[in-house]
């Protein structure tokens, strides 16, 4: 059986067009993009034009874009960089304050956390609903009891789960406040529409090899005034509007651009073909076994995510057993422990049913006949560990 890929959530292969715009400037390309030479000049212009196709993907505006090493370091920044500025400018009580949803990535959570350990900011961890997307009546609430400076991070789609939040709403309520709302697109930006502008966001941050783009790239797009509250967390040459200084990437930079402009024009069609493939897949599975529930609000989610329980089986198990196709589970080892996904958890789900769990996300290389096989091979899988289990009880 040949490999079949479905963890595009994790990261997306490669486009061949993206690889040979990134091959392009690898063979003649040569300069540092701040350099005033014309060796220089040509690279700055690759870069100038990655801004503005990365921005064009969320309705941003090219002035605002700061290229970065992905979202983790987009993420950090946003974060990190607020608080910081906040201390300085400010010098008054109380601490600038950062509000998140409790299903963030690690990236925005971590972050969080270690800034409120640091004594720098106060965290508050807003709840999500059973359907996996913030609580807008806690997040109300729980802003209207807040002073000073407020940073909101709530993400458009979650990884997991693929449920989008209502993101257009936490935008209102966090400006009614006087707050800048920052947003982690990298799952929805390419699969959806995402107009930063029209929804409120001030801050978004995506990552290239989510959009079968180069890794190691990505970018935090800003609003002008939203940008003027940021610290940079290093310094150099003050490349990036004195955000992120060292020199750029330039090739991985003009890969994101190539897989945002490829992004852009192909995203209609492919989310109605992927969201297809999907439910085929999910019906499959529905059909040849039991106990098999989707987690999270099917209703409003990514087209290409489902994230399913198959109850009485191992998560872990399972995968081991479906090889060659690939998928991800969300427990992962903490403190020399196991634990399950906090992202399952928070919607309310046992620790039983978290390790039950397994995400499929499917992508613009994903196949009907892929999409056969795997489901078959699953469905082997899930019997196969369920009869073990039953054997072993």
């Amino acid at each position: 059986m040949n490999e079949i890929y479905l963890d595009y959530n994790a990261s997306a292969p490669c486009d061949p067009r993206v690889a040979e715009a990134v091959a392009q400037v690898t063979r003649d390309g040569v300069g540092n993009a701040s350099s005033v030479h014309r060796f220089g000049r040509r690279q700055a212009a690759a870069v100038d034009e990655a801004r503005e196709q990365v921005s064009a993907l969320v309705s941003g505006s090219p002035n605002g874009v700061v290229f970065t090493a992905g979202a983790t370091e987009a993420n950090n920044l946003a974060l990190a960089g607020f608080v910081e500025c906040a201390l300085q400018t400010r010098q008054r009580s109380p601490l600038p304050r950062l509000v998140r949803s409790a299903v963030e990535h690690a990236s925005v959570s971590a972050s969080a956390e270690a800034l409120a350990a640091a004594g720098r900011c106060v965290h508050d961890v807003v709840p999500v609903t059973a359907g996996g997307f913030v609580d807008l009546a806690a997040l109300s609430d729980l802003l209207q009891r807040t002073d000073g400076d407020v940073l909101v991070s709530v993400m458009a789609a979650n990884s997991e789960t693929g449920v989008l939040n209502p993101i257009a709403d936490v935008a209102a309520l966090t400006h009614d406040v006087g707050g800048l709302l920052h947003c982690d697109a990298t799952q929805m930006v390419g699969r959806l529409p995402f107009d930063m502008t029209a929804l409120g966001c001030d801050l978004v941050s995506f990552s290239g090899h989510k959009i079968c783009g180069p890794a190691g790239v990505g970018t935090l797009i800003g609003t002008r005034p939203a940008l003027g509250t940021l610290m940079p967390m290093t310094w150099g040459g003050g490349h990036e509007r004195g955000l992120r200084s060292g020199s750029l990437n330039v090739a991985g930079v003009a890969g994101l651009g190539e897989a945002a402009r490829i992004a852009a024009a192909e995203q209609t069609a492919e989310t109605g073909r992927v969201s297809r493939l999907r439910d085929r897949f999910v019906d499959a599975l529905t059909q040849e076994l039991s106990d098999v529930v989707q987690n999270g609000d099917v209703d409003r989610r990514l087209p290409n995510t489902a994230n399913l329980r198959f109850c009485g089986a191992d998560a872990d198990a399972v995968l081991v057993n479906m090889d060659p196709v690939a998928a991800s589970a969300g427990s992962a080892c903490s403190t020399g422990a196991i634990e399950p996904s906090p992202v399952l958890t928070a919607m309310g789900l046992s620790r039983d049913a978290a390790f039950e769990s397994v995400r499929f996300s499917l992508g613009r290389f994903t196949t009907a006949s892929e999409i056969t096989a795997a489901a078959e091979r699953v469905v082997t899988a899930v019997r196969y560990v369920r009869l073990m289990t039953t054997e072993a009880a």
